[in-house]
Protein backbone atom coordinates (compact mmCIF):
# COMPACT_ATOMS: atom_id res chain seq x y z
CA UNK A 1 0.00 0.00 0.00
CA UNK A 2 1.33 3.38 -1.62
CA UNK A 3 1.23 5.74 1.90
CA UNK A 4 0.63 8.74 -0.36
CA UNK A 5 -3.16 6.60 -1.34
CA UNK A 6 -4.27 6.33 1.89
CA UNK A 7 -7.31 8.83 2.88
CA UNK A 8 -6.34 9.51 6.42
CA UNK A 9 -3.44 11.30 8.14
CA UNK A 10 -1.41 11.16 10.93
CA UNK A 11 -2.16 13.91 13.61
CA UNK A 12 0.18 15.85 16.03
CA UNK A 13 -1.73 16.79 18.61
CA UNK A 14 -3.81 14.10 20.37
CA UNK A 15 -7.23 14.54 20.99
CA UNK A 16 -8.35 16.32 24.26
CA UNK A 17 -11.14 14.27 25.12
CA UNK A 18 -9.45 10.63 25.18
CA UNK A 19 -7.65 9.38 28.23
CA UNK A 20 -6.47 6.28 27.78
CA UNK A 21 -3.15 6.17 25.78
CA UNK A 22 -4.08 3.71 22.89
CA UNK A 23 -7.21 5.97 22.54
CA UNK A 24 -4.98 8.89 21.61
CA UNK A 25 -2.19 7.04 19.76
CA UNK A 26 -4.77 4.95 17.32
CA UNK A 27 -6.83 8.17 16.52
CA UNK A 28 -3.13 10.27 15.77
CA UNK A 29 -2.15 7.39 14.14
CA UNK A 30 -5.40 7.35 11.74
CA UNK A 31 -6.50 3.61 12.90
CA UNK A 32 -9.69 4.62 14.44
CA UNK A 33 -11.96 7.67 13.85
CA UNK A 34 -14.29 8.73 17.14
CA UNK A 35 -18.13 8.99 16.11
CA UNK A 36 -19.33 9.54 19.58
CA UNK A 37 -18.29 8.14 23.26
CA UNK A 38 -17.77 4.72 22.83
CA UNK A 39 -18.40 4.13 19.14
CA UNK A 40 -15.35 4.30 17.12
CA UNK A 41 -14.91 3.67 13.30
CA UNK A 42 -12.12 1.29 12.40
CA UNK A 43 -10.13 3.15 9.11
CA UNK A 44 -8.17 1.25 6.55
CA UNK A 45 -4.87 0.56 8.98
CA UNK A 46 -7.56 -0.25 12.16
CA UNK A 47 -9.33 -2.87 9.71
CA UNK A 48 -6.17 -4.71 9.07
CA UNK A 49 -5.21 -4.84 12.46
CA UNK A 50 -8.55 -6.08 13.85
CA UNK A 51 -8.28 -8.48 10.99
CA UNK A 52 -4.95 -10.04 12.00
CA UNK A 53 -6.72 -10.34 15.72
CA UNK A 54 -10.36 -12.30 14.02
CA UNK A 55 -7.59 -14.51 11.96
CA UNK A 56 -5.60 -15.75 14.98
CA UNK A 57 -8.92 -16.18 17.06
CA UNK A 58 -10.69 -17.58 14.65
CA UNK A 59 -8.00 -20.38 14.26
CA UNK A 60 -7.57 -21.15 17.71
CA UNK A 61 -11.67 -21.89 17.58
CA UNK A 62 -11.73 -23.76 14.92
CA UNK A 63 -8.20 -25.60 16.27
CA UNK A 64 -11.14 -27.11 19.55
CA UNK A 65 -13.88 -27.36 17.20
CA UNK A 66 -15.61 -24.28 16.57
CA UNK A 67 -18.32 -24.09 14.04
CA UNK A 68 -18.82 -20.18 13.16
CA UNK A 69 -21.80 -18.84 12.75
CA UNK A 70 -23.39 -14.69 12.26
CA UNK A 71 -25.76 -14.58 13.72
CA UNK A 72 -28.68 -10.98 14.12
CA UNK A 73 -28.24 -8.19 16.49
CA UNK A 74 -31.69 -7.27 16.70
CA UNK A 75 -33.77 -9.50 19.59
CA UNK A 76 -37.15 -10.47 20.08
CA UNK A 77 -38.12 -9.29 23.59
CA UNK A 78 -40.20 -12.75 24.08
CA UNK A 79 -37.13 -15.47 24.15
CA UNK A 80 -34.91 -13.11 26.67
CA UNK A 81 -38.46 -12.64 28.68
CA UNK A 82 -37.86 -16.65 29.08
CA UNK A 83 -35.05 -16.61 30.68
CA UNK A 84 -35.53 -13.22 32.79
CA UNK A 85 -33.27 -10.83 31.12
CA UNK A 86 -35.43 -8.28 29.40
CA UNK A 87 -36.43 -6.46 32.14
CA UNK A 88 -33.65 -3.42 32.59
CA UNK A 89 -33.86 -3.78 36.46
CA UNK A 90 -32.08 -7.43 35.89
CA UNK A 91 -29.89 -6.26 33.10
CA UNK A 92 -28.97 -2.63 32.75
CA UNK A 93 -27.37 -2.53 29.41
CA UNK A 94 -29.60 -3.01 27.11
CA UNK A 95 -30.05 -0.52 23.98
CA UNK A 96 -33.76 -1.37 23.16
CA UNK A 97 -35.68 0.74 20.02
CA UNK A 98 -39.26 0.25 18.57
CA UNK A 99 -40.05 -0.98 14.91
CA UNK A 100 -43.08 1.36 13.28
CA UNK A 101 -45.60 -1.01 14.46
CA UNK A 102 -44.93 0.20 17.89
CA UNK A 103 -43.12 -3.38 18.38
CA UNK A 104 -40.08 -3.41 20.82
CA UNK A 105 -36.63 -5.15 20.33
CA UNK A 106 -33.42 -5.02 21.47
CA UNK A 107 -29.70 -4.76 20.33
CA UNK A 108 -27.97 -7.71 21.44
CA UNK A 109 -25.16 -7.88 24.12
CA UNK A 110 -24.55 -11.13 24.02
CA UNK A 111 -26.16 -14.31 22.51
CA UNK A 112 -26.88 -17.34 24.74
CA UNK A 113 -30.58 -17.29 23.87
CA UNK A 114 -30.38 -16.29 20.15
CA UNK A 115 -28.18 -19.84 19.67
CA UNK A 116 -30.10 -21.63 22.13
CA UNK A 117 -32.98 -21.37 20.50
CA UNK A 118 -31.32 -22.08 17.12
CA UNK A 119 -30.23 -25.29 18.95
CA UNK A 120 -33.60 -26.39 19.82
CA UNK A 121 -33.97 -27.16 16.15
CA UNK A 122 -30.77 -29.59 15.58
CA UNK A 123 -30.47 -31.07 19.33
CA UNK A 124 -32.68 -34.26 19.96
CA UNK A 125 -30.36 -37.03 20.86
CA UNK A 126 -26.78 -37.52 22.80
CA UNK A 127 -25.12 -38.17 19.21
CA UNK A 128 -25.69 -34.78 18.11
CA UNK A 129 -23.64 -33.75 20.83
CA UNK A 130 -20.86 -31.75 22.02
CA UNK A 131 -21.49 -29.20 19.67
CA UNK A 132 -19.23 -25.91 19.95
CA UNK A 133 -20.18 -22.42 17.78
CA UNK A 134 -19.06 -19.29 17.59
CA UNK A 135 -18.93 -15.92 15.81
CA UNK A 136 -17.72 -12.73 15.56
CA UNK A 137 -20.04 -10.44 15.38
CA UNK A 138 -21.07 -6.29 16.87
CA UNK A 139 -22.56 -6.20 20.30
CA UNK A 140 -24.04 -3.40 21.96
CA UNK A 141 -23.89 -2.55 25.34
CA UNK A 142 -25.40 0.74 26.94
CA UNK A 143 -22.80 1.27 29.12
CA UNK A 144 -23.04 4.29 31.20
CA UNK A 145 -19.48 5.05 31.84
CA UNK A 146 -18.12 4.92 27.82
CA UNK A 147 -14.47 6.00 28.33
CA UNK A 148 -10.91 4.93 27.54
CA UNK A 149 -11.25 4.53 24.25
CA UNK A 150 -11.77 0.93 22.51
CA UNK A 151 -11.53 -0.76 25.96
CA UNK A 152 -14.95 0.42 26.67
CA UNK A 153 -17.53 1.12 23.84
CA UNK A 154 -21.04 0.86 23.57
CA UNK A 155 -20.84 -1.16 20.53
CA UNK A 156 -18.23 -3.19 19.26
CA UNK A 157 -16.79 -6.59 17.76
CA UNK A 158 -16.81 -9.68 20.12
CA UNK A 159 -16.12 -13.18 19.07
CA UNK A 160 -18.47 -15.36 21.84
CA UNK A 161 -18.28 -18.97 21.58
CA UNK A 162 -20.78 -21.16 23.05
CA UNK A 163 -20.68 -24.99 24.33
CA UNK A 164 -23.42 -27.60 24.08
CA UNK A 165 -22.80 -31.05 25.94
CA UNK A 166 -23.85 -33.53 28.02
CA UNK A 167 -23.19 -33.22 31.44
CA UNK A 168 -21.14 -31.34 33.51
CA UNK A 169 -17.78 -33.51 33.07
CA UNK A 170 -17.80 -32.87 29.27
CA UNK A 171 -18.31 -28.94 29.98
CA UNK A 172 -15.68 -29.18 31.91
CA UNK A 173 -13.70 -31.07 29.83
CA UNK A 174 -14.01 -28.46 27.02
CA UNK A 175 -14.19 -25.72 29.60
CA UNK A 176 -10.20 -26.36 29.74
CA UNK A 177 -9.51 -26.66 26.43
CA UNK A 178 -11.19 -23.42 25.59
CA UNK A 179 -8.93 -21.68 28.50
CA UNK A 180 -5.67 -23.39 27.35
CA UNK A 181 -6.88 -21.29 23.25
CA UNK A 182 -7.27 -18.39 24.98
CA UNK A 183 -3.95 -18.20 26.76
CA UNK A 184 -2.31 -19.38 23.31
CA UNK A 185 -4.27 -16.22 21.61
CA UNK A 186 -3.01 -13.79 24.39
CA UNK A 187 0.52 -15.31 23.81
CA UNK A 188 0.46 -14.70 19.59
CA UNK A 189 -0.90 -11.04 19.90
CA UNK A 190 2.06 -10.49 22.33
CA UNK A 191 0.37 -10.40 25.37
CA UNK A 192 1.86 -14.04 27.10
CA UNK A 193 3.66 -13.13 29.59
CA UNK A 194 1.63 -9.82 31.29
CA UNK A 195 -1.68 -12.34 31.33
CA UNK A 196 -3.20 -13.83 33.95
CA UNK A 197 -6.56 -16.07 33.82
CA UNK A 198 -8.27 -14.69 36.69
CA UNK A 199 -11.34 -16.05 38.96
CA UNK A 200 -14.04 -13.38 38.69
CA UNK A 201 -18.00 -12.61 39.32
CA UNK A 202 -20.04 -14.08 36.65
CA UNK A 203 -22.27 -11.19 36.29
CA UNK A 204 -25.57 -11.77 34.76
CA UNK A 205 -24.03 -15.21 33.17
CA UNK A 206 -23.26 -17.42 35.98
CA UNK A 207 -21.88 -17.13 39.78
CA UNK A 208 -18.41 -17.56 39.18
CA UNK A 209 -16.21 -17.05 36.04
CA UNK A 210 -12.94 -16.86 35.11
CA UNK A 211 -11.51 -13.84 33.13
CA UNK A 212 -7.98 -13.13 31.20
CA UNK A 213 -6.66 -9.74 32.48
CA UNK A 214 -3.60 -8.02 31.16
CA UNK A 215 -1.44 -6.37 34.25
CA UNK A 216 -1.24 -3.05 33.17
CA UNK A 217 -1.40 0.67 34.85
CA UNK A 218 -4.19 2.04 33.07
CA UNK A 219 -6.51 -0.94 33.63
CA UNK A 220 -9.57 -0.11 35.47
CA UNK A 221 -9.91 -3.58 37.30
CA UNK A 222 -8.11 -4.59 40.17
CA UNK A 223 -6.89 -7.91 41.08
CA UNK A 224 -4.66 -10.21 43.17
CA UNK A 225 -1.54 -11.88 42.00
CA UNK A 226 0.03 -14.95 43.52
CA UNK A 227 3.34 -15.31 43.65
CA UNK A 228 3.30 -18.89 43.72
CA UNK A 229 1.86 -19.91 40.50
CA UNK A 230 0.86 -17.08 38.73
CA UNK A 231 -2.88 -17.54 39.89
CA UNK A 232 -5.11 -14.08 40.22
CA UNK A 233 -8.69 -13.40 42.07
CA UNK A 234 -10.50 -10.16 40.83
CA UNK A 235 -11.14 -7.87 43.59
CA UNK A 236 -14.93 -8.25 43.61
CA UNK A 237 -14.91 -11.60 44.89
CA UNK A 238 -11.40 -11.58 46.86
CA UNK A 239 -12.64 -12.89 50.29
CA UNK A 240 -11.54 -15.93 52.67
CA UNK A 241 -13.84 -18.13 51.17
CA UNK A 242 -13.01 -17.86 47.56
CA UNK A 243 -8.78 -17.62 48.75
CA UNK A 244 -9.21 -20.74 51.08
CA UNK A 245 -11.51 -22.89 48.30
CA UNK A 246 -8.39 -21.59 45.61
CA UNK A 247 -5.70 -22.98 48.06
CA UNK A 248 -4.12 -19.38 48.12
CA UNK A 249 -2.47 -17.11 50.96
CA UNK A 250 -3.28 -13.64 51.25
CA UNK A 251 0.29 -13.34 52.46
CA UNK A 252 1.43 -14.30 48.73
CA UNK A 253 -0.79 -11.89 46.59
CA UNK A 254 -0.16 -8.56 45.46
CA UNK A 255 -2.73 -6.03 44.40
CA UNK A 256 -2.28 -4.24 40.97
CA UNK A 257 -4.44 -2.93 38.14
CA UNK A 258 -5.48 -5.01 34.98
CA UNK A 259 -7.46 -4.53 31.86
CA UNK A 260 -9.81 -7.47 30.92
CA UNK A 261 -9.31 -9.13 27.51
CA UNK A 262 -11.75 -12.31 27.73
CA UNK A 263 -14.17 -14.39 29.90
CA UNK A 264 -15.44 -17.43 29.98
CA UNK A 265 -18.39 -18.99 31.86
CA UNK A 266 -20.00 -22.58 32.86
CA UNK A 267 -23.82 -21.59 31.96
CA UNK A 268 -24.51 -25.15 33.28
CA UNK A 269 -28.36 -25.47 32.19
CA UNK A 270 -29.29 -21.85 33.42
CA UNK A 271 -30.32 -20.92 29.18
CA UNK A 272 -31.12 -24.47 27.86
CA UNK A 273 -33.85 -25.76 31.04
CA UNK A 274 -36.28 -22.50 30.81
CA UNK A 275 -35.66 -22.70 26.65
CA UNK A 276 -36.33 -26.07 26.26
CA UNK A 277 -33.37 -27.59 24.74
CA UNK A 278 -33.00 -30.95 25.38
CA UNK A 279 -31.23 -34.16 24.63
CA UNK A 280 -32.58 -37.72 25.10
CA UNK A 281 -29.58 -39.53 26.66
CA UNK A 282 -28.86 -43.43 26.22
CA UNK A 283 -31.66 -44.55 28.00
CA UNK A 284 -34.46 -42.46 26.28
CA UNK A 285 -34.52 -39.50 28.88
CA UNK A 286 -34.93 -35.74 28.28
CA UNK A 287 -32.02 -34.24 29.88
CA UNK A 288 -31.27 -30.10 29.58
CA UNK A 289 -28.19 -29.53 27.78
CA UNK A 290 -25.23 -28.03 29.74
CA UNK A 291 -23.64 -25.29 28.38
CA UNK A 292 -20.91 -22.63 28.52
CA UNK A 293 -19.65 -18.97 27.09
CA UNK A 294 -16.31 -17.74 25.85
CA UNK A 295 -16.22 -14.40 25.05
CA UNK A 296 -13.00 -11.86 23.63
CA UNK A 297 -13.79 -8.40 22.72
CA UNK A 298 -11.46 -7.87 19.39
CA UNK A 299 -11.57 -4.04 19.93
CA UNK A 300 -10.45 -4.28 23.92
CA UNK A 301 -7.79 -6.91 22.67
CA UNK A 302 -6.39 -4.32 19.83
CA UNK A 303 -6.37 -1.78 22.73
CA UNK A 304 -4.88 -3.50 25.37
CA UNK A 305 -2.06 -4.37 22.97
CA UNK A 306 -1.82 -1.25 22.50
CA UNK A 307 -1.57 0.12 26.30
CA UNK A 308 1.14 -2.47 26.68
CA UNK A 309 3.44 -1.82 23.62
CA UNK A 310 3.79 1.69 23.32
CA UNK A 311 6.29 4.48 23.99
CA UNK A 312 6.68 8.04 23.86
CA UNK A 313 6.98 8.35 20.08
CA UNK A 314 3.65 5.88 19.32
CA UNK A 315 2.40 2.54 18.85
CA UNK A 316 4.82 -0.52 18.41
CA UNK A 317 2.50 -3.68 17.16
CA UNK A 318 4.01 -7.08 17.88
CA UNK A 319 4.52 -9.05 14.55
CA UNK A 320 1.60 -11.18 14.36
CA UNK A 321 -1.21 -8.02 14.27
CA UNK A 322 1.10 -5.31 12.81
CA UNK A 323 -1.05 -3.74 10.14
CA UNK A 324 2.22 -4.52 7.99
CA UNK A 325 5.53 -5.94 8.46
CA UNK A 326 7.71 -3.58 6.30
CA UNK A 327 7.14 0.46 6.36
CA UNK A 328 9.42 1.27 3.46
CA UNK A 329 10.41 5.09 3.78
CA UNK A 330 11.71 6.21 0.23
CA UNK A 331 13.70 10.08 1.28
CA UNK A 332 14.56 12.37 -2.03
CA UNK A 333 13.00 12.54 -5.20
CA UNK A 334 16.04 11.16 -6.80
CA UNK A 335 14.91 8.13 -9.87
CA UNK A 336 17.25 6.13 -8.77
CA UNK A 337 15.48 6.09 -5.10
CA UNK A 338 12.21 5.24 -6.32
CA UNK A 339 13.66 2.55 -8.57
CA UNK A 340 15.73 0.93 -5.88
CA UNK A 341 11.98 1.21 -3.44
CA UNK A 342 9.88 -0.35 -6.53
CA UNK A 343 12.63 -3.40 -6.84
CA UNK A 344 12.63 -3.83 -2.94
CA UNK A 345 8.83 -3.58 -2.58
CA UNK A 346 8.72 -6.22 -6.03
CA UNK A 347 11.13 -8.60 -4.09
CA UNK A 348 8.96 -8.57 -0.83
CA UNK A 349 5.70 -9.16 -2.58
CA UNK A 350 7.65 -12.22 -4.50
CA UNK A 351 7.89 -13.42 -0.93
CA UNK A 352 4.39 -12.74 0.38
CA UNK A 353 5.89 -9.79 2.01
CA UNK A 354 3.45 -6.69 2.30
CA UNK A 355 4.94 -3.19 2.55
CA UNK A 356 3.66 0.28 3.69
CA UNK A 357 5.00 2.43 0.77
CA UNK A 358 5.71 5.92 2.58
CA UNK A 359 6.19 7.80 -0.87
CA UNK A 360 4.64 10.90 0.49
CA UNK A 361 6.70 14.35 -0.64
CA UNK A 362 7.78 14.88 3.35
CA UNK A 363 10.96 16.20 5.23
CA UNK A 364 12.52 12.71 6.23
CA UNK A 365 11.90 14.17 9.85
CA UNK A 366 8.23 14.25 9.45
CA UNK A 367 8.25 10.85 8.06
CA UNK A 368 10.02 8.95 10.37
CA UNK A 369 8.04 11.05 13.23
CA UNK A 370 5.16 9.20 11.88
CA UNK A 371 6.33 5.72 11.02
CA UNK A 372 7.34 5.54 15.03
CA UNK A 373 3.60 6.64 15.39
CA UNK A 374 1.98 4.06 13.56
CA UNK A 375 4.56 1.78 14.95
CA UNK A 376 4.92 -1.19 12.13
CA UNK A 377 7.98 -3.61 13.57
CA UNK A 378 10.32 -3.10 10.58
CA UNK A 379 11.06 0.30 9.15
CA UNK A 380 13.47 0.11 6.14
CA UNK A 381 14.57 3.57 4.20
CA UNK A 382 15.90 3.72 0.82
CA UNK A 383 17.96 7.04 0.26
CA UNK A 384 20.77 8.33 -2.11
CA UNK A 385 23.32 7.87 0.86
CA UNK A 386 21.98 4.22 1.20
CA UNK A 387 22.42 3.69 -2.55
CA UNK A 388 25.90 4.62 -2.15
CA UNK A 389 26.54 2.25 0.53
CA UNK A 390 24.72 -0.47 -1.44
CA UNK A 391 22.55 -1.48 1.42
CA UNK A 392 19.41 -0.73 3.70
CA UNK A 393 18.92 0.97 6.29
CA UNK A 394 16.85 -1.27 8.59
CA UNK A 395 15.06 0.04 12.45
CA UNK A 396 13.87 -2.56 14.92
CA UNK A 397 10.65 -0.26 15.71
CA UNK A 398 10.61 -2.54 19.72
CA UNK A 399 14.34 -2.08 20.15
CA UNK A 400 14.89 1.31 18.06
CA UNK A 401 18.22 -0.86 16.82
CA UNK A 402 19.73 0.26 13.46
CA UNK A 403 21.16 -1.64 11.45
CA UNK A 404 22.67 -1.24 7.57
CA UNK A 405 21.98 -4.46 5.43
CA UNK A 406 21.69 -5.43 1.95
CA UNK A 407 17.99 -7.21 0.68
CA UNK A 408 19.12 -10.59 1.07
CA UNK A 409 20.50 -9.89 4.97
CA UNK A 410 16.87 -8.03 4.93
CA UNK A 411 15.01 -10.95 3.78
CA UNK A 412 16.55 -13.25 5.85
CA UNK A 413 15.68 -11.54 9.01
CA UNK A 414 11.93 -10.91 7.77
CA UNK A 415 11.63 -14.87 7.10
CA UNK A 416 13.01 -15.44 10.54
Amino acid sequence: MRQSHLFTKTRKEAPADETSISAKLLIRAGFVFKEQAGVYSMLPLGVLVQNKIVAIVRQAMNAIGGQEVAMTSLQDPELWKTTDRWDDAKVDNWFKTKLKNDTEIGLAFTHEEALTRIMRNYVGSYRDLPKFVYQFQTKFRNELRAKSGLLRGREFLMKDLYSFTKDTADLEAFYERAAAAYTQIYATVGLGEVTHRTFASGGVFSKFSDEFQVVCDSGEDTIYLSSKGGMAVNKEVYTDDILAELGLQKSDMREVRAIEVGNIFKLGTKYSAPLGLTYTDEHGTAKPVVMGSYGIGVGRLLATIIEVHADDHGMIWPAAVAPFPVHLVRLGDDPKVSAAADNLVAALAKRGIEVLDDDREMSPGQKFTDSDLIGIPTRVVVSAKTLAAKKLEVKDRATGAVEMMTTPQLLKRLKA
